[in-house]
């Protein structure tokens, strides 16, 4: 299978501004092919960003802008096939098993438990990823860019990223451990940048998304963390921007029937 996917943003920032955007495709071996491209304009003059690695394959490419600037940035990728999956570190076990900013597993204990009784493994995740569907609405901008999991829960609604760090929660609540991913999804609607949650059950990442917007097997993951404040498309670590436009695209040759209750992993 081959997806083409992209992202173009175009923003202001000011003086002293340094920012790291997470919008290039994990870079993992095993794929067929892999071609893409970056470029960034401040003010129309061409500028390189820094490339730091993050875990999962993910990339940050970071700006440091003295002066106040208009930005253009334009990312495409052409990416054939799946990547072989990454090791597994147990230190990442310990950590997506614990409480996070996000997923407040530690709240969530007792729901988690009443919901799912004495559910494992594969039906658990499974059983998690069927009821927060049922109990959430999808509504954009329905959420607050401050709420966790359980200010989901409490309003019954949220995007992507709510459906997901609910799911995560719930899951690490039973010590299941679990992350965010950020995804290219071809086939969503309205198009974005996509959150889905993966769990960590019979020795291998397994992903679920509560929306069910959008075919598991077609996407492509960008980066992953705890919750999403590891994975934003878009961050300053000093300064301040405005962000103007956001176009995502992401396209398969062929869009795969998803069946939510088969067992995918992540691209």
């Amino acid at each position: 299978m081959q997806r083409t996917v992209g992202a173009q943003l175009s923003f202001t920032t000011a003086a002293q501004t340094k920012l790291a955007m997470a919008i290039a495709v994990a870079r993992h071996p095993g794929y067929t092919s892999f071609e893409e491209e970056l470029v960034v304009t401040a003010d129309g003059a061409a500028v390189e960003p820094r490339e730091l690695l993050d875990g999962h394959g993910g990339r940050f490419h970071v700006l440091e802008l003295p002066e106040p600037a208009h930005v253009e940035v334009a990312y495409t990728a052409r990416v054939e096939g799946t990547s072989e999956p990454e090791p597994v570190d147990e230190i990442e076990l310990i950590r997506y098993v614990r409480p996070s900013r996000y997923a407040e597993s530690d709240r969530l204990l007792p729901t988690s438990y009443a919901e799912f009784g004495t559910l494992r493994g594969l039906e658990l995740v499974q059983a998690v990823r069927d009821w927060v569907n049922r109990q959430l609405a999808y509504v954009s901008g329905s959420s607050r860019g401050t709420d966790g999991a359980v200010e989901t829960l409490l309003h019954r609604r949220g995007v992507c990223r709510d459906f997901a760090h609910l799911a995560i929660a719930l899951l690490r609540a039973k010590d299941v451990p679990a992350r965010l991913a950020a995804v290219y999804a071809p086939g969503l609607r309205p198009m974005d940048f996509h959150a889905v949650a993966e769990a960590y059950v019979d020795g291998a990442w397994h992903v679920i998304d509560p929306t069910g917007l959008a075919p598991r097997a077609s996407m492509v993951r960008i980066t992953a963390g705890r919750d999403s404040a590891d994975t934003a498309f878009l961050s300053t670590v000093g300064g301040r921007i405005v962000l103007k436009k956001l176009t995502v695209t992401a396209v398969a040759d062929e869009l795969p029937f998803e069946d939510p209750r088969a067992s995918v992993r992540l691209a």
